[in-house]
């Protein structure tokens, strides 16, 4: 194979998978790694693809632009019910406190809460409540201040406020965007304070993720990757990744 024609498969495998990495493409191609970086090099001029710690995601991972709730309910959606299945292993045991960051995935999860245990629940998400609201073993606190049209979610100086003073046993936490180098991410900077905020709170800090967002970045950090416990994702999640995930400590739980 040609560089060129490897150059052209590298960018139509970013645009699939969502990320790629550099010892996976060696191995498919049977070149050094040394190679592969070069033809990212290429790519990455090319306007193509852009790389990050590891490998390259597509040029459009790299967003301001953020979905509301709505776009993003169906999006994923097999993925996102296994995550919230696999995320309940993850719940204190009965009399503990959990926080629900808003979002789709972390909404699935809170859906899926049992009854039969005793917890009290916070969460900053209007349709997070509402789910809530009606479970006899909840507790809930709802977390108030501005809601953003867009994730529905309680943001601004109130939010802050009433984190600043709480400390849970576990959260889940939502992210538009995840990798090692740039941690967690999203585009709006109110939803990046809120997020940090959260996971300042917990004890125990539970990403819920399908494999989309791994290898994208966003514009605000709201998280250091070692700042996460564990991550729940999905089978998509390349192996290459979950290696260089699980060297950084954290656990991950494929759902």
């Amino acid at each position: 194979m040609y560089a060129e024609e490897r150059q052209q498969a590298i960018a139509v495998l970013a645009a699939d998978r969502g990320r790629v990495s550099v010892a996976e493409l060696s191995e498919q191609y049977g070149v050094t790694t040394e190679t592969v970086r070069r033809d990212l090099a290429v790519l990455e001029r090319m306007g193509l693809i852009r790389r990050v710690h590891g490998g390259a995601v597509p040029a459009t991972a790299l967003t301001t632009i953020e979905l509301g709730t709505s776009e993003r309910e169906h999006s994923h959606a097999a993925e996102k019910d296994r995550i919230a299945k696999a995320a309940l292993d993850y719940l204190p045991p009965t009399g503990g406190s959990v926080l629900f960051d808003a979002g789709t995935t972390t909404a699935r999860v809170a859906a899926a809460l049992p009854t039969d245990r005793d917890l009290v629940a916070l969460t900053n998400s209007v349709p997070i409540a509402a789910r809530l609201s009606g479970n006899a073993g909840a507790r809930l606190h709802l977390i108030g201040g501005r809601v953003r049209g867009v994730t529905q979610a309680a943001v601004g100086a109130e939010a802050l406020r009433a984190l600043g003073d709480l400390r849970v046993d576990v959260a889940f936490i939502g992210t538009n965007a995840l990798t090692i180098g740039h941690g967690l991410s999203t585009p709006d900077p109110d939803e990046a304070a809120v997020k940090r905020a959260m996971i300042a709170a917990a004890h125990r800090v539970v990403v819920v993720a399908d494999a989309s967002k791994v290898g994208r970045e966003d514009l605000l950090r709201f998280g250091a990757i070692e700042e996460v416990d564990v991550l729940v994702t999905d089978t998509a999640l390349p192996t290459a990744v979950h290696a260089e995930l699980t060297e950084c400590g954290i656990e991950v739980a494929i759902a």
